[in-house]
């Protein structure tokens, strides 16, 4: 039987109750392992977060390939925002539909050509479920349970507890992301075979983003590196999820924060995963130092946007390929 990794649980029920110890021990997690369970986010509905999975990914192949992205699908709109397919010959082994919060399209500040910014697209609905209502519905819940969870690490790091507030509120580029990984079949490519001999659909890195909550239903497949370097198998939270940061927040935090490396072992069976990616806005602060700026101790806070940091990692440092084709465009 294999050894699973033991991470902390925060509760959110607790979290008024009892401020000072859910803060401590969300900076335990984060200055060691980077990851840890949350329990009880109000007005979450795992069963029908499952139902919007099913639905999606069992539509006929036209109504996925109307809101394709447009480097699979060169006649649609959407670069950014909608469905992507299964890549041939690339190990990341999944296919996926992708939103976020749409910035209102008479907002000075949007420029066209910021494909970062542009709408989401929805499948057309057959009156199965109602699959836009319902996930805008959650999207807003876990944004809100984010900033719960962001309040309290400020609190944890002697800052004002509403200091992240400002990288979140105006436009930020939030993602919510429903995964569908079907098993291999056939032969997969050389690099989806790990160094340990096992084989992945998504293979090992760290987040980009600031942080993440992960709902993985009753699936097993994800991998977490531990302090020792060593590869450990993190159970499934049928009725929470799995917190971790991206590389944006550690690097805000100097490295104090880890963006612990992961992966997703291809377990012989389809599995479905929903990531909700907590991201400031195109224009949010993330410069180095940041906590400092607060504080007045230690370096001086360099100021950096998010946005072009993060089109620089994605197209140009991690390569990500569905980023691949996305055009260059001014900031």
């Amino acid at each position: 039987m294999e050894n699973h990794m033991n991470l902390p649980v925060l509760n959110m029920a607790d979290i008024k109750t009892d401020e000072k110890a859910s803060s401590k021990q969300i900076i335990v997690a984060l200055e060691t392992v980077g990851f840890m369970y949350v329990d009880n986010i109000k007005g979450v509905d795992f069963v029908k977060l499952n139902q919007a999975c099913d639905w999606l990914f069992k539509q006929p192949i036209a109504v996925k390939d109307a809101i394709t992205r447009q480097m699979w699908k060169p006649n649609n709109k959407n670069m950014f925002r909608g469905f992507f397919p299964i890549i041939p010959g690339e190990p990341s082994h999944k296919e996926a539909f992708e939103f976020g919060r749409d910035c209102d399209p008479n907002d000075p500040d949007v420029d066209p050509k910021n494909w970062m910014r542009e709408p989401s697209v929805w499948p057309e609905e057959d009156g199965q479920f109602p699959f836009k209502q319902f996930l805008v519905h959650t999207f807003n819940i876990l944004f809100k349970a984010s900033l719960d969870i962001l309040r309290l690490v400020a609190i944890g790091i002697g800052i004002p507890d509403n200091a992240f507030d400002e990288l979140f509120l105006d436009k930020p580029q939030s993602t919510f992301r429903l995964i569908h990984y079907p098993p291999w079949k056939g032969e997969h490519p050389q690099a989806a075979i790990t160094e340990d001999g096992k084989v992945v659909t998504t293979p090992d890195h760290t987040d980009t983003p600031f942080m993440t909550l992960l709902h993985t239903f009753d699936f097993d497949g994800l991998e977490v590196m531990n302090s020792q370097g060593h590869w450990q198998p993190v159970k499934s939270r049928p009725n929470g999820f799995i917190m971790n940061i991206g590389d944006v927040f550690s690097r805000m935090t100097n490295g104090r924060f880890k963006a612990t490396r992961h992966r997703v072992l291809d377990i012989g069976r389809d599995r479905y995963s929903v990531p909700f990616f907590m991201s400031p806005s195109f224009d949010g602060d993330i410069g180095i130092n940041w906590v400092n700026k607060f504080t007045k101790q230690g370096p001086e806070h360099v100021p950096e946007r998010y946005g072009p940091w993060y089109l620089y990692i994605a197209k140009h440092v991690k390569k990500f390929a569905e980023y691949k084709t996305l055009p260059e465009f001014d900031y």
